[in-house]
């Protein structure tokens, strides 16, 4: 009988605060502006919304079939629940609030390196490694077009939708048009790492200028000024490029058909140098201040403002009289003599004219927590100061009061630099480091995770973080037996005692001259051994000791470790293991070999040679027969412990075996079954009496340092610790598998993925003359989606025949029984054919759709058309009908022009779907028109005007401040 396993999946993950792989994006909470509001973050694959003020987690949106990092995230303008979110496969998906999927897409080849949503909210542009920028429509959920014409990744991306102002006769005031009846589709900026900015008319979907960004390597990101009036790119060293947008133009260029080759709407206005010479990786302009941020990857966010235009004449005059004093000086001539004429003229002239220097001041220099990886503004009204979200690289989020320009008063100097504070962060539910060591305690209940600095002890009911407790550079972590206390060795050599409920530090002793890199409990509780780089193993006993108290006579009780013996060894002792029932001590050095010695005498029982890199950790079995090595070699070693001969080596991994871990008791005969953890971010499930793996565990996204098995809870759990600042949980379920299914599995999966990427290969080397292409991209969804459409239209054809042969039969005959129909159709409920070709063309999401069909080949067009014109005539969910019909027509437009059997079926699904379109539309001018009228009655019936007409301007004219960056254009 074949043997079968229980699965472990994939249960919940925890300790991760923010991952360092996407932009953050602040967000008021429920609407209300008066909270510190939440953060929308990337967590690994998953979107966390964390509340600042609580540091709790509000939502966590993560889509089970996904295993790729977040890259990207957006939010609507208009609908503020919408986020668009971008993963690292290419991917994107649309959730909202509540953490469900409205639409996803998948057009492009690789990671989403920028998203923007335009201002109806109707559309999202998405640019990628790929190079290349696609526009969605959201509405339709279809990829509308893709731009190409960077060479490198793209870095930044905004939609720019300056609205019409038609002058009045008198040219007094400038009219704003309305935008809902803007039949302009914008226009687009973008940069790439190939240093390049464009500008793309969307009307007529190509480039329309290019200029070189930087001038000294790659633009990393772009910032757009809220009212289009100007734009600023970033790139190496330091340097910002400052570039005017001549918006109104661009606004009324798209009525004008002869506009002058040489027309530009960018213009350099000059560069800026920022205090760090990193490259600065963001820049986001505050929605409504003028005030912007810049950051590179070090700890420092720099804070800029734009100065008002008053500000901008100020300084140019005094730069004006430093000019003046300078030339008298020369002349030697002290009077001014016509120098006020001169002054008229030169305040005649345009602030435009201003040096660029001049309209930007340098407003601060925030130091971050850590190395910054993304900013947002958050847009708390009522406060008289700034907010700023940061997200760093070491895994916490800090909100930063900023105060605004102070007036310049006679006593305070100008150049005064403002202070600001840390208001808020989001930091106790995950560590600054890499997780280096786990331990669970001997009630499952509690995990202790260790690393550079920090020992939290985390409540595995609810993952949240109850205590944190400053240690030093922690290797190794465990609690000793009761629970209350845990201990930890460094990479100093010093070993650490904590009480978990009070958290305090109990004792330190400087236990080796090198780095413990392993700790060990005696079976028995009572001693703890302890192995590091000084080639020596010691052993510890934990005492209760009359400490006298400093001062006093008084003596009181304190838990202290005392040593008890020592081994010494030929080499490092990089891990150690008792077994079970404490008989023998097994010790791995750094000569790759793993001594075992009887624990009560110190002599050398066996040793095991075979592993060519040193072995990084061991486990022993819950009946003391086998022991398992792992090592940097990439095996793992089976080994009998009765007489030290290797059972089996393994290759079990493509990287170094971190971990290795026994399932701890024999439950339904898996004693000897353990999981290896390693480098290549996987964890794998074997069996180590038949020596095959049982299961692959993907969900990590770096190296995995700690692995952790619970012993008595039911089901059993392991934890896994990793380099991407997660903690996850593995629950074993009731799903059995089996080895040959889970070998199937692996080919299939292996099969899919080189598929996809001969057919990435073949659409590249197609798809590359021209900068508009289509947005499509062949997933294995599509093709089977294709197939299935495929196999339905053959079906379908033959039923129709069926049906009309028995037709014919049946006017001659009318007792003539039904027709034999295919099994198909009577399991959906004896259907007609064209039901059910309905039925399989909606299947696939309408993102899907089309590339779905591109699978057809063109000689299954004929059947497609005939099923066309029967829908048209009975009017069966006439939008998706359109949506085939006309893509098909634009794909295979010139084989359907030249074939002349084609044409006569085109003119008759011409005449039904012009008839059932005409109805439809009748039928929507007529609902539109009555909702207006309802809309009307009600607003008659409950809304009551009191306000005084002037009121609500007044309020805009305090609200919104003219941009001083206007007359900088």
């Amino acid at each position: 009988m074949v043997k079968s396993y229980l699965k472990y999946e994939h249960a919940n993950s925890f300790g991760l605060v923010t991952s360092g792989t996407s932009n953050i994006l602040w967000t008021s909470k429920d609407g209300s502006s008066t909270s510190a509001g939440q953060a929308i973050v990337a967590a690994n694959e998953e979107v966390i919304s964390w509340d600042i003020k609580t540091g709790d987690i509000l939502n966590r949106w993560r889509e089970v079939s996904c295993a790729a990092q977040v890259t990207a995230i957006a939010q609507s303008k208009i609908d503020k629940d919408v986020f668009a979110v971008g993963y690292e496969d290419g991917s994107i998906r649309l959730w909202d609030k509540y953490g469900t999927v409205v639409v996803s897409f998948n057009g492009h080849r690789s990671a989403i390196t920028t998203l923007a949503f335009d201002r109806s909210g109707v559309r999202l542009a998405s640019g990628s490694k790929d190079t290349s920028v696609i526009v969605w429509d959201l509405v339709a959920e279809v990829g509308q077009y893709k731009l190409r014409g960077h060479k490198d990744q793209i870095t930044g991306l905004q939609f720019v939708e300056p609205r019409e102002e038609i002058a009045e006769e008198d040219g007094a005031q400038a009219m704003v048009l309305d935008g809902t009846t803007d039949p302009s589709e914008g226009f687009l900026l973008t940069t790439g790492k190939d240093s390049l900015i464009k500008l793309w008319d969307l009307g007529s979907r190509h480039c329309i200028e290019t200029h070189i960004a930087q001038t000294n390597g790659e633009c990393w990101a772009l910032g757009l000024s809220p009212d289009y009036s100007g734009c600023i790119t970033a790139g190496n060293s330091g340097e910002l490029k400052v570039w005017a947008l001549d918006a109104a133009s661009l606004a009324s260029s798209r009525h004008q058909v002869d506009l002058p080759a040489n027309m530009q709407y960018l213009h350099d206005r000059g560069t800026l140098f920022r205090q760090g010479k990193d490259k600065a990786t963001e820049i986001i302009f505050h929605p409504r201040l003028d005030y912007f941020a810049v950051h590179g990857s070090e700890k420092a966010v720099e804070v800029w403002r734009i100065r008002s235009e008053a500000e901008i004449k100020k300084s140019m005059a005094r730069k004006r009289k430093r000019r003046r004093r300078k030339l008298a000086q020369k002349k030697g001539n002290p009077e001014d003599g016509d120098t006020p004429m001169d002054d008229l003229e030169e305040q005649e002239e345009n602030v435009s004219k201003a040096d660029v220097t001049d309209a930007f001041a340098q407003h601060l220099i925030i130091r971050t927590g850590g190395k910054a990886r993304s900013v947002d503004w958050a847009d708390i009204t009522g406060k008289k100061k700034l907010q700023l979200l940061v997200a760093t690289t070491n895994n916490q989020l800090e909100l930063y009061h900023i105060p605004l320009k102070q007036k310049a008063s006679k006593k305070s100097k100008d150049e005064d630099v403002p202070d600001y504070e840390r208001a808020l962060s989001v930091e106790i539910p995950g560590h600054r480091a890499d997780i280096r060591s786990l331990a669970l305690s001997s009630d499952d209940r509690l995990l202790a995770s260790a690393s550079n600095g920090s020992l939290k002890i985390w409540s595995m009911l609810t993952q949240k973080c109850g205590k944190t407790l400053e240690c030093g550079y922690a290797l190794c972590c465990a609690f000793l037996p009761g629970d209350k206390l845990v201990v930890i060795g460094t990479k100093s050599g010093e070993i650490e005692l904590f009480e978990v409920s009070t958290g305090t530090l109990l004792d330190s002793v400087t236990a080796h001259e090198g780095a413990i890199w392993s700790l060990q409990i005696h079976p028995d509780g009572r001693s703890i051994v302890s192995g590091g780089a000084d080639k020596s193993a010691k052993f510890w006993k934990v005492q209760v000791v009359q400490e006298q108290v400093l001062g006093t006579t008084r003596t009181t009780q304190q838990l202290k470790l005392s040593h008890a013996r020592t081994l010494k060894v030929s080499d490092d002792i990089l891990s150690m293991k008792f077994s079970p029932d404490a008989k023998y001590l097994a010790v791995a050095l750094l000569d790759s070999t793993v001594k075992v010695f009887f624990t009560d005498s110190l002599k050398l029982y066996l040793n095991l040679y075979g592993h060519k890199l040193p072995v990084l950790d061991m486990d022993i079995s819950y009946d003391g027969k086998l022991i398992v090595t792992c090592s940097a070699d990439k095996t793992v070693r089976i080994w009998g412990l009765d007489f030290g001969d290797c059972h089996k080596a393994i290759i079990a991994h493509q990287d170094s075996i971190l971990q290795v871990k026994f399932v701890p008791n024999n439950r339904e005969g898996n004693g000897h079954h353990f999981f290896s953890a390693s480098k290549d971010r996987t964890v794998k499930y074997w069996d180590g009496d038949k020596f095959e793996q049982i299961q692959r565990l993907h969900g990590h996204h770096g190296e995995i340092w700690a692995l952790a098995i619970s012993r008595s809870t039911e089901p059993p759990f392991i934890v896994s610790a990793s380099h991407d600042k997660s903690i996850r949980v593995w629950h074993e379920t009731d799903e059995q598998i089996f080895l040959e299914e889970e070998r199937e599995k692996e080919i299939e999966e292996l099969y899919e993925s080189t598929l996809m990427g001969s057919l990435e290969q073949d659409a590249d080397e197609e798809g590359q003359e021209g900068e508009v292409g289509a947005a499509t991209k062949q997933t294995s969804e599509t093709l089977n989606y294709g197939e299935r459409i495929s196999e339905a239209l053959e079906l379908g054809m033959a039923d129709l025949h069926v049906m009309k042969d028995w037709e014919e039969l049946k006017a001659a005959n009318p007792h003539i029984g039904p027709p034999e129909r295919d099994p198909m159709f009577m399991a959906h409920g004896n259907i007609s054919a064209e039901e059910y070709v309905m039925k399989v063309l909606s299947r696939p999401a309408a993102s899907a759709l089309n590339d779905a069909l591109l699978v057809l080949p063109f000689s299954s067009l004929p059947m497609l058309f005939t099923f066309i014109n029967i829908f048209a005539t009975r009017s069966m969910n006439i939008p998706l009908t359109c949506r085939v019909l006309f893509f098909m027509l634009k794909t295979h437009h010139r084989q359907i022009v030249a074939s002349r059997m084609m044409r006569a079926m085109l003119h008759n699904i011409r005449l039904s779907l012009r008839q059932v379109l005409k109805q439809k539309k009748d039928e929507m001018g007529y609902n539109i028109a009555a909702l207006k009228v309802a809309g009307m009655q009600i607003q008659e019936n409950s809304v009551k005007n009191y306000v005084d007409e002037n009121w609500e301007d007044e309020m805009d004219a305090q609200n919104v401040r003219k941009r001083a960056f206007v007359h900088v254009a």
